[in-house]
């Protein structure tokens, strides 16, 4: 009986100081793209339709400053920078919004969303429509300064916070 009651002690003890389950993070959220600042004088161009299924927005309409991230869910890349991303997007200072490319469903980008702590607005290109401006690989992040002009085409996987956000420093001159 004493063998039993120290097992049963034991794995509370365990248990209770085990490290926290990644699953029990904050989940993201599919976000309305009514909040990307657009300007409303460009309305032909590329136009992807939002992930909340509400809203399209033309891609050549985005205002700067913000970072416009090109994800896929089946990139392993893509999932090793979304911690670097979900922590810019904590600081609330710059718009960043993501794309989702080469998906097989509306829904599996909605999960993926979810799952990746996502909280800022993402596209959805389910035609390809995009990859005569971003190119053909994924992640890819580009930088738009104040004057939406692209500043800075990152292709690749984003490394750290740090790279993330001196990148942000750097070309659109927002300090962190």
């Amino acid at each position: 009986m004493k063998v039993i009651a120290a097992l049963l002690v034991s794995v509370f003890l365990l248990t209770s100081c085990a490290t926290e389950n990644p699953k029990s993070k904050s989940l993201g959220k599919v976000v309305s793209c009514s909040t990307i600042e657009t300007d409303p004088n460009i309305t032909s161009g590329t136009t992807l339709e939002c992930l909340d299924g509400n809203s399209k927005i033309v891609l050549e309409a985005i205002k700067g400053p913000a970072i416009i991230n090109v994800w896929g869910s089946w990139c392993a890349p893509c999932r090793e920078e979304m911690p670097y991303l979900r922590e810019l997007a904590a600081t609330g200072k710059v718009q960043i919004i993501g794309i989702d490319v080469e998906e097989k469903s509306m829904e599996a980008a909605r999960k993926f969303v979810v799952e990746q702590g996502m909280t800022w607005p993402n596209l959805y290109d389910k035609d390809g429509s995009t990859k005569s401006s971003f190119g053909m690989g994924v992640p890819i992040t580009w930088y738009l300064n104040s004057k939406s002009e692209v500043a800075y085409k990152h292709i690749g996987v984003l490394k750290s916070k740090d790279q993330l956000f001196s990148h942000v420093e750097k070309y659109l001159g927002i300090k962190l």
